[in-house]
């Protein structure tokens, strides 16, 4: 029985990265933008066996969407061909995840659908396609309350690291890991596929292929289904992916010659689509997740420690919190306000909810940890005037680029940017109050 390999790229750039790169380390902006061009272009004529996993943050698809990067890179890569060539849906399925790549478990639960519908919109429009069976939560931070929420925006599994999965029944070692399996919240399920955290630390550094179908059969002997053995990194980051020498990278060194192995028959693997395995193998057993993300190098992925290890990280995350509640209490009295000036029949835009009519201002209302459902979570705020409209929406995105995890991930090092955002977030509610103040009584 051969075991089934499912490959995983997270490819991810935070905002103005590339450009500031392009500007200042000129090189390094040059290797990830041909990292990024070398996945198709090494996997023309492998249509028979390569199977790929790509999640792209939308801030990545952002910029290489965007006509005047486009331009600015033109000569280096074509970015317009790079995204045609990943519309090749017989090599690469595109997976879900949060537009500014948060760590989701860390952000308030009221920013986390617009996260995830962003990041719909903009793949949607880049990959001419409605659907994606499987979701990648931005460095791996899984926590089961997202369940619903996954499943309200129409994802059938999501990835979680192997050392944060726990079995709900009698499972065999293998079985736990080599198999995808359901996880519960609530009324909501969701399939899970669990990443092997040792084999995929090897994929990120270097491997050689004979010692990965040595390892992988070594690991699947003892299964009597078949396994599916799944191995997620970044993609563009590192040496092993970057180095542009052919024969020395991880595309040119180790995925090429393991195709050529399984052609020959020397190799007891075969890549798949994750969703092709369910449709035909299906998930067995039920598992909880623990909350927790990737290793990442310097942490294990429990406590989050990557992202919140100083009292500065842990402050902006607090901020986060506050900043939302605000934000979100204006969301939620204009979207009152809008329902009831339907209900009302009434032609005349209305500032706020109806108290604000009268000259008071709104308290913002207590935000529910419930996930609201993606069809209606969308900010109502056309009952405010066209000037507020703007300041809302400037403070929404503000805020949700400050959630960005690389805001948090180096330490102390970036965090200044989350605040930066989070400051013009908290201005553009305070024009918003001090409009409103102006408002005759």
């Amino acid at each position: 029985m051969h075991a089934h390999h499912a490959l995983v790229l997270n490819l991810h750039q935070p905002p103005g990265n590339l450009e500031h790169l392009l500007d200042e380390q000129t090189w390094e902006a040059q290797e990830i933008l041909f990292a990024l061009d070398r996945m198709p272009r090494s996997l023309w004529g492998q249509e028979d066996l390569a199977r790929v996993h790509l999640s792209l943050s939308g801030t990545l698809l952002e910029t290489l969407s965007n006509p005047d990067f486009q331009a600015r890179v033109y000569g280096i890569v074509d970015c317009g061909k790079l995204l045609w060539f990943l519309q090749n849906q017989r090599i690469f399925d595109i997976l879900g995840t949060g537009y500014y790549h948060p760590v989701l478990p860390l952000i308030p639960p009221a920013d986390r659908p617009e996260h995830l519908r962003r990041w719909q919109g903009i793949a949607r429009h880049l990959f001419w396609r409605a659907r994606f069976d499987g979701f990648w939560p931005p460095e791996m931070g899984f926590s089961m309350e997202l369940i619903p929420l996954l499943r309200q925006f129409g994802y059938r599994y999501v990835l979680v690291d192997s050392e944060h999965v726990e079995p709900l029944m009698p499972m065999s070692w293998q079985e736990l890991r080599y198999r995808p399996h359901i996880a519960r919240y609530g009324d909501d399920e969701i399939i899970v596929v669990v990443r092997d955290r040792e084999l995929s630390d090897a994929q990120e550094s270097g491997m050689d292929p004979d010692w990965f179908v040595n390892e992988v059969a070594e690991r699947t002997r003892w299964c009597d289904f078949a396994p599916l053995v799944t191995t997620a990194t970044d993609g563009e980051n590192g040496g092993w992916f970057r180095n542009v020498t052919d024969g020395a990278n991880y595309w040119s060194a180790f995925y090429r010659p393991l195709l050529d192995r399984i052609r020959a028959g020397r190799a007891e693997l075969r890549p798949t689509f994750i969703h092709d395995y369910l449709d035909t193998h299906g998930a067995q057993g039920e598992v909880r997740v623990a909350t927790g993300a990737w290793n990442t190098g310097w942490h294990h992925g429990t406590g989050f420690t990557q992202w919140t290890g100083s009292q500065t990280q842990r402050a902006v995350i607090a901020r986060y919190d506050r900043v939302s509640k605000r934000l979100h209490g204006w969301l939620g009295q204009s979207s009152a306000a809008g329902t009831e000036e339907t209900a009302l029949g009434a032609t005349a835009p209305v500032v706020g909810a109806a108290k604000v009519a009268q000259g008071e201002r709104p308290a913002p209302q207590p935000e529910s940890t419930e996930p609201r459902d993606s069809a209606e979570s969308a900010p109502v705020i056309d009952v405010l005037p066209a000037s507020l409209r703007q300041r809302l929406d400037d403070a929404q995105w503000r805020l949700l680029r400050a959630e960005t995890s690389c805001n948090l991930f180096w330490g102390e090092a970036w965090c200044d940017r989350a605040t930066a955002d989070l400051a013009v977030a908290e201005q553009c509610l305070d024009q918003i109050d001090a409009e409103l103040d102006r408002q005759p009584r």
